[in-house]
């Protein structure tokens, strides 16, 4: 392998349905060489099952990988990176969500999410660099929650500021500064 090899960028979104105006989605649209990692049919709520499922797609690439991950997809790839030494180059954490609180009415509770696997959350310094991407007026986790999380993962916090959850629902479709940070990670 050449120290030059391109990354696979694999985009490990929250556990949404393809959402085809999502940032993550254009993104993976812009990339020569990007994989989604497919939403689970069956198991979804589980967190064994969807750190499989990562598990399995990285399993399938050779060469360096950078990871994108929105929402849940971070607390899949907090607790894939507790589990498995795979090297990565780097991660992009969006808007990562604070199961240990109640999140808003329509999401698990976190007694339903403590039942799936989810918490705790994993606070060991990730095995690889990253950036976590935290908005000031995320509905599924305040800031200085998230800056804690930043800072236990060892990763680099960036202050998108009001962004919501940085997605259609908030605002945003294309999120240019995703292709910022994976150039900068790979």
């Amino acid at each position: 392998m050449s120290p030059t090899a391109p990354s696979t960028v694999v985009i490990v979104p929250g556990m949404r349905d393809h959402v085809t105006e999502h940032w993550q989605t254009i993104l993976a649209g812009k990339l020569a060489d990007a994989r989604i990692l497919p939403p689970l049919q069956e198991g979804r709520l589980n967190r064994d099952a969807q750190v499989a499922a990562l598990d399995k797609t990285l399993s399938e690439i050779s060469g360096p990988v950078v990871l994108v991950a929105h929402s849940a997809g971070v607390m899949t790839t907090v607790h894939w990176a507790r589990q498995h030494r795979r090297p990565v180059k780097g991660a992009l954490l969006a808007t990562p969500p604070d199961f240990e609180t109640p999140l808003p009415e329509g999401y698990p509770s976190p007694e339903v999410l403590r039942e799936n696997g989810w918490t705790p959350t994993p606070r060991s310094p990730l095995p690889f660099p990253s950036i976590v991407a935290a908005s000031t007026n995320d509905p599924l986790a305040a800031f200085d929650r998230v800056t804690e999380l930043a800072r236990a993962w060892g990763n680099r916090l960036v202050d998108l500021g009001a962004v919501g959850h940085l997605n259609p629902a908030s605002g945003y479709g294309e999120w240019p500064r995703a292709e910022e940070f994976v150039r900068e990670l790979g």
